[in-house]
């Protein structure tokens, strides 16, 4: 054979090497067969072989030694068998969904992330725009973006949030490395450590998880199917007095509920009674069928902090975000985005920008609302015959917000699941006060395997 050799082959070898790791036939200090020999051995060529040696070197499994040959490391790792799947002993927190999530393998399911299969986006616009960006300036592939960043792209959000009635310029927008960087932007440009944020009851996750890190006290408020429970956010305030408050617009997650207007007004106005601070992230803005309101449009920015991402319709890989505030506090946070990450990624933001603006985005959209909106006909359908039932009927996006039957232990049902190589999202990753004891929030993207509802009709029964 001859030519660069292809990865499967190459793989095969570093497998094979691992598996003589694993079951202690090749010990640390053990001289591993030339690269000749191995090649015989395995039936491939050298140059496979000498590859594969490589990659292991730089992984620190093997070492060479000039004019020996090839050892396995003396600081070897100890048999990881075990983390070579999820951790079914890991402790169920706001980070236990993410941590399975992203660990999970290429086989396993999972009901329980936050993002949709690889086969919902838009694989070729995004192909078509990594081949204009490798043609593009040489600037875009080397260098710093501005602090703000990518001026068409911040040019395009305008326009996208003058849709949801929030009517600002470019140099309101600022650019960040995702959804996530712009929250933990703004958590540093208003919190102090100790300080106390009001969040919804459920809420997403790693809200939660964010502001751990940033050492804050959390408080949370009940919320309803029409946003969260007025009443009960005023004693809130009143008892607690939060600096900020973090919520979702358009689809909340994880119910799937809609802010109603008059429920809107009133948060707002105890927003202003109370001097807090409300961070709107709007990441599931493109999943809505029918525009909800906004607080930031009825507020027009003043205690709103309008945040949002491209990640759920497009991808994840090309992580880019934006923060959408009053200019005098964007001159601030750009000095804070400058201080943490220094410039952003313009090619990341040219990807997004040229599949954002291609005419082919829009049915994109439009696509993947008719499928969301038949996969939750279809999940929602399944799980009732298991006796799992939804706490709403959501109109629109990704997630189906649903109560176990009998009391089950949500917590118990996704640690069964797991060794069953499906990961599940329990209630109380949701939940501050720990009331979701038998709820469980579903992708319902990632929920269409018939294995699932198997291996739950298994475990609740």
């Amino acid at each position: 054979m001859s030519g660069k050799p292809t990865e499967n082959r190459v793989e095969m070898v570093m497998s094979s090497i691992r598996q003589r790791l694993a079951a202690r036939t090749l010990l640390p200090g053990a001289r591993l067969p030339s690269i000749r020999h191995c090649a015989e051995q395995l039936s491939v060529s050298p140059s496979t072989v000498a590859e594969a040696y490589a990659r292991l070197q730089a992984e620190g499994v093997i070492a060479s030694r000039a004019g020996s040959g090839f050892y396995v490391a003396r600081a070897a790792v100890p048999l990881s068998l075990a983390e070579m799947g999820p951790r079914v002993d890991r402790a169920i927190d706001p980070f236990w969904v993410s941590r399975q999530s992203l660990e999970a393998g290429e086989a396993d399911l999972r009901p329980g992330c936050g993002w949709l299969p690889p086969a919902w986006l838009p694989e070729e616009s995004l192909r078509k725009a990594v081949r204009v960006a490798a043609r593009g300036p040489v600037a875009r592939l080397m260098e710093y973006d501005s602090p703000l960043g990518h001026a068409p792209l911040r040019q395009f959000i305008t326009r996208r949030i003058a849709e949801h009635g929030i009517g600002v310029s470019p140099a309101q927008v600022i650019l960040t490395e995702s959804g996530t960087q712009a929250i933990d932007l703004v958590c540093r440009f208003l919190l102090e450590p100790g300080d106390t944020v009001l969040v919804d009851d459920p809420c997403y996750f790693n809200f939660q998880a964010i502001l751990r890190a940033h050492r804050a006290k959390v408080v949370s408020v009940r919320y309803t199917a029409t946003g969260p429970d007025a009443d009960e956010f005023a004693r809130v305030l009143s008892a607690h007095r939060p600096r900020l408050y973090i919520t979702n617009s358009a689809v909340h997650n994880p119910t799937g509920a809609v802010l109603a207007p008059v429920t809107a007004h009133r948060i707002l106005k105890l927003a202003e009674q109370h001097a807090l601070t409300i961070i709107e992230d709007d990441i599931f803005a493109d999943f809505e069928h029918a525009p909800a309101p906004r607080l930031a449009a009825f507020d027009g920015l003043n205690r709103v902090i309008h945040i949002g991402s491209f990640s759920k319709t497009l991808t994840a890989a090309a992580r880019c975000g934006y923060v959408v505030a009053r200019p005098d506090w964007i001159e601030e946070l750009t000095n804070l985005k400058i201080a943490t990450s220094f410039g952003g990624s313009s090619l990341n933001a040219a990807l997004v920008h040229s599949v954002l603006s291609d005419g082919g985005y829009r049915r994109h959209v439009d696509m993947l609302r008719q499928k969301l909106a038949r996969a939750m006909a279809t999940v929602t359908s399944r799980l009732k015959t298991i006796g799992i039932t939804p706490w709403i009927e959501p109109q629109a996006g990704l997630f189906l917000w649903s109560r176990l039957p009998n009391g089950a232990d949500a917590a118990d049902v996704a640690r069964a699941a797991l060794a069953e190589k499906i990961v599940l999202a329990p209630g109380n990753v949701f939940s501050p006060a720990r009331t979701a004891t038998d709820y469980m929030r579903f992708n319902v993207s990632q929920s269409l395997d018939p294995r699932l509802i198997t291996v739950l009709r298994s475990v609740l029964s």
